[in-house]
């Protein structure tokens, strides 16, 4: 029921911004990022009201960086498969748009610079245009289907699905499907995740 309400809300939105059926003012103060303080200001309130917080710091160890590792390994690996079924992009330039973990602004942004000396400007367009798309699916995707994910995959799925996300925009339906005692591990996973995207992204593009 509630993943309906999220697919509906979604897809509400999309029509609203296409058809302008909103205020000017709501798009062009970008209005989500305000939201998207409150949202998290809300989840901070109901993080820091839990009576059992400190046992969910203690869980924090070493052994954490396991989880961003899986994630990023799984991302490459996939998107290095998915370059050998495409003729038109190699396998580093896959991994290299796999490498955006969601992180869409900063990776699109990166590979259209970094791959204009190589393809030329409309190529390198392109495929930073594919890195904003396939992260921006991927960001959508988590929220959309988190409760599934989790029911079927484990509470650690959904984490490992938002990538660089889990810090932010994704942490909330992390909280409400995978629980609360998971805030602390989606919280280093994204903040580990995100410091990787410049430097893989930099690195697939210079092969």
């Amino acid at each position: 029921m509630k993943g309906s309400i999220i697919t509906a809300s979604f897809v509400m939105g999309c029509l609203s911004g296409y058809f302008g059926l909103l205020p000017t003012f709501i798009v062009r103060n970008n209005a989500t990022e305000y939201v998207l303080y409150l949202l998290m200001f809300l989840v901070g309130v109901s993080i820091g009201g839990d009576r059992k917080l400190s046992d969910i710091a203690h869980t924090v160890s070493p052994k954490m960086l396991w989880i961003p590792a899986a994630t990023i390994t799984g991302t490459l690996a996939f998107s290095a498969l998915a370059g050998l079924c495409m003729s038109r992009w190699s396998i580093p330039e896959c991994m290299a748009v796999g490498s955006g973990f969601a992180y869409y602004s900063l990776s699109s942004i990166l590979i259209t610079r970094l791959k204009e000396t190589s393809v030329g400007t409309d190529m390198a367009a392109e495929l930073g245009t594919i890195a904003l798309m396939a992260n921006i699916i991927r960001e959508i995707t988590t929220l959309l289907l988190a409760p599934l994910i989790a029911k079927y995959f484990g509470k650690l799925a959904p984490i490992c699905a938002g990538g660089a996300t889990t810090m932010d925009t994704t942490l909330p339906v992390i909280i409400r499907y995978s629980g609360k005692d998971m805030t602390m591990i989606a919280v280093f996973h994204g903040i580990t995740v995100d410091l990787s995207v410049p430097f893989l992204v930099s690195f697939f593009c210079s092969l």
